[in-house]
């Protein structure tokens, strides 16, 4: 796959990888794109039609993760009391933003907090 590179580049790319995981699918409440697995949201992708800027919010449970995240530049706990269970907000429009692939790792592993048991192991069977 090449490399994403732009804001709306690397939105697009963890937007596919999403999308791709099993069970995954796109919702829109709120205006917002959300990628969603059994009803539940693992990634929140917000707007793209420059009313907000971008960025990515996804939940990390994993301390290496979620610090990790939390030292990107811009990067904070989710609003709405969120980001006390472990979403993080990572900006996409900041100078050394994070790179898609480790975007897709993350929401990765946002995936496997939210989905069932059984979709994660057909994740692991691929």
């Amino acid at each position: 796959m090449a490399k994403a590179t732009g804001p709306v580049a690397v939105r697009k790319r963890v937007r596919t990888f999403a999308l791709g995981l099993p069970g995954a699918t796109e919702e829109f409440p709120w205006g917002e794109s959300v990628i969603k697995v059994n009803k539940k949201v693992f990634v929140f992708l917000g707007v793209d039609d420059g009313s907000y800027p971008l960025g990515i919010t996804m939940k990390l449970v994993s301390p290496e993760a979620h610090a990790h995240a939390l030292s990107s530049p811009g990067a904070e706990p989710a609003g709405y009391g969120l980001g006390r269970s472990g979403w993080v907000r990572i900006p996409l429009e900041v100078a050394q933003a994070p790179r898609a692939d480790l975007l897709c790792d993350w929401a990765e592993e946002s995936y496997r907090v939210i989905a069932p048991k059984k979709l994660v192991a057909e994740l692991d069977g691929r």
